[in-house]
């Protein structure tokens, strides 16, 4: 569906088409909200660590069965591409001759698989920290720090492309995170 918007002056903006459904943009602020809390709380706060864990494991579950059921744009079938397509990617980015895509990229799909299951992993050693076989166990608390880090290096790599593609296609791509909507579709662009 398309839509031109109205500004502030009565101008006519350009045409927008509804792209993030309200299960992704709540599931990838909450995973951003638990993740920061968890972060935050890790040394200090016990209760509130384990508290974020795991509503980010309630979000993964969520975000795995929407990925199979939700919407077009939410479905792992629109975005995951195989490596050589992402590699092919990330050379075009080089190059600056990147495609724009309405959903997620193949960089960005690869991206979204590499956080579900880094977080994953975290949520699961987490957990395992909490079992009687598992407490005080050092191989599952190192993996979880590990994991912990290897997120927080994700997140940067994440940011810094959403910031790359943001400026490169000109549309805010956390804005569209907030309100669901991306710039209509231009000749060249993949929908």
């Amino acid at each position: 569906m398309t839509d031109t918007g109205m500004t502030g002056t009565g101008m006519s903006s350009r045409a927008t088409i509804r792209v993030w459904d309200p299960v992704v943009r709540l599931f990838h602020w909450g995973l951003v909200a638990s993740f920061a809390i968890a972060w935050i709380s890790a040394e200090e706060w016990n209760d509130l660590h384990e508290t974020a864990g795991y509503v980010a494991g309630g979000l993964i579950a969520v975000r795995l069965v929407w990925g199979l059921i939700g919407t077009r744009y939410a479905r792992f079938w629109q975005f995951v591409r195989r490596p050589a397509t992402v590699i092919g990617y990330l050379g075009d980015m080089l190059k600056g001759r990147e495609a724009r895509y309405i959903g997620h990229n193949p960089a960005g799909g690869a991206m979204v698989l590499a956080l579900l299951a880094c977080m994953a992993v975290l949520v699961a050693t987490g957990w395992m920290g909490t079992l009687d076989a598992f407490w005080g166990v050092e191989w599952v608390e190192e993996v979880h720090e590990t994991f912990a880090n290897l997120l927080l290096a994700l997140v940067g790599v994440h940011v810094l492309g959403v910031v790359w593609a943001s400026l490169k296609h000109g549309e805010s791509l956390v804005r569209a995170m907030v309100n669901g909507r991306k710039k209509a579709p231009e000749p060249g662009d993949v929908a």
